[in-house]
C-alpha cells in the first residue's frame, strides 16, 4: 500500500471524492505541516498554526497510481485560487500536495498546471483530525453544507 496526502480545500469534499475511487483503501481527514503538535480544529480554522486541511489516501498501487490521484485532485477541486475553495477562506484551505518521496515530488511537478497556486512540499507531519471530521459525507448526507458543495461535486466526477 502507498499513501498520498492531498490538500484541496475542506476535507470533507476531498474525502467524499477520494472514496469513490477503485483503488483507495482508505482516506483519514486531518492536518499536515504545521507549527503546533496534535492541532484542533478550531485552532487550524483561526489560521494560526500553519497547518492544512488534507486527507490522507491510503491507496493500492497495482489498482490505481500516484500520478491517476494527482489528475483526480486537480479535477476536484479550484487550484486557481489562493488558499480558497468557493467560501471557505484561509491558508488551511489551500491547494497543497505534501510529497513523501521525489519520486511523489517529480510527478507533482510534471502534473501541475500552468495556472496553478498549488504548494508542492514535503510532508513533515499528518495529524488525524478529530472523529466527528471523519467519513464526514457518508455520515451527514443531508447537511447544508454537503449538499451544497459536495453533492455537486461528486456528480460532476462520478456521473
Amino acid at each position: 500500500m502507498q499513501f498520498a496526502y492531498l490538500a484541496g480545500g475542506c476535507f470533507w469534499c476531498i474525502e467524499a471524492v477520494f472514496q469513490r475511487v477503485h483503488g483507495v483503501k482508505s482516506v483519514v481527514s486531518g492536518y499536515c505541516n504545521g507549527q503546533s503538535k496534535n492541532p484542533n480544529y478550531q485552532e487550524v480554522c483561526s489560521g494560526s498554526s500553519g497547518h492544512a486541511e488534507v486527507v490522507e489516501i491510503k491507496f493500492d498501487e497495482s489498482e490505481i497510481n500516484y500520478s491517476q490521484l494527482l489528475d483526480i485532485f486537480f479535477s476536484a477541486h479550484d487550484y486557481t485560487t489562493l488558499n480558497r475553495q468557493g467560501n471557505d477562506v484561509g491558508t488551511q484551505y489551500r491547494s497543497a500536495i505534501f510529497y513523501q518521496d521525489t519520486q511523489q515530488k517529480e510527478l507533482a511537478l510534471e502534473k501541475i498546471p500552468d495556472n496553478a497556486v498549488t504548494e508542492i512540499t514535503q510532508l513533515d507531519v499528518f495529524y488525524p483530525a478529530e472523529d466527528y471530521h471523519q467519513n464526514y459525507y457518508n455520515n451527514n448526507p443531508g447537511q447544508p453544507y454537503c449538499m451544497v458543495m459536495i453533492e455537486p461535486k461528486l456528480r460532476k466526477l462520478f456521473s
